[in-house]
């Protein structure tokens, strides 16, 4: 099996998470999120470099992993991939987790809304310009 892998894509593809979780988490959800998961103003000032170093790694194993699947499928096969990724994938896990935590509706909403348009966007790029 040949895999190319177009790495701006996934670097373009990774950075997208970022720019979509800056919205979702700040202006779209911030204190609904923070009610759900149970974190502070004062927790959100500690670790930032930690978060968001690990965050953009994990993000480029998503993003190298969604390009591998994704192939040279092109953009429509791209946003499919996303969608399914993070519907059936990432959100399905999460809600999975999330009943085994106890955690709240809210912040499975919140968080699995975020990986469906997080992998929808990702794979759009990336099947766009494999």
């Amino acid at each position: 099996m040949d895999v190319s892998i177009n790495w701006l894509a996934v670097l373009l593809g990774a950075l997208s998470t970022f720019l979509i979780g800056g919205l979702w988490y700040s202006l779209l959800f911030a204190k609904p999120w923070q009610r759900a998961a149970g974190v502070t103003d004062e927790q959100l000032t500690t670790g930032a470099a930690r978060i968001f170093i690990g965050s953009f790694l994990l993000a480029l194993v998503m993003a190298a992993s969604l390009a591998a699947f994704i192939g040279d499928g092109g953009f429509g096969f791209g946003v499919f991939a996303g969608i399914a990724t993070g519907a059936t994938f990432a959100a399905a896990f999460c809600g999975m987790t999330y009943l085994f935590e106890r955690r709240s509706l809210t912040l499975f909403y919140i968080n699995g809304s975020y990986a469906v348009v997080s992998f929808t966007v990702m794979g759009a790029i990336i099947g766009a310009l494999q």
